[in-house]
């Protein structure tokens, strides 16, 4: 007889339930990257998330895109996604 394990069709929330600042960060910036969330959306969430536990470059990156995401036009995603990225790299690899 076979048997498969049930597969869950939500989205994995390891990441935001982790309590890690940089976990969290990364999962709504690949949100954001991947046009789950837009600019006010991921402005809101970064703003909600203690980033004392980063290192420097971690806190001057999250520091740098949230001037450019209150800055950034209503869509305007061009600008925004260079900060986004370099953000994420920031975060996953370190200064």
């Amino acid at each position: 007889m076979c048997s498969s394990r049930h597969m869950s069709t939500t989205p994995d929330t390891g990441a935001l339930n982790s309590g890690r600042a940089d976990d969290q960060l990364v999962t709504h910036l690949s949100h954001w990257l991947t046009r789950q969330i837009g600019n006010d959306e991921l402005l809101r969430k970064v703003q909600e998330i203690d980033t004392d536990e980063l290192p420097p470059g971690g806190r001057s990156a999250i520091a740098e895109l949230l001037v450019e995401l209150r800055a950034a036009a209503p869509g305007d995603r061009a600008q925004l996604e260079v900060a986004v990225r370099e953000a994420v790299e920031t975060l996953v690899y370190g200064d």
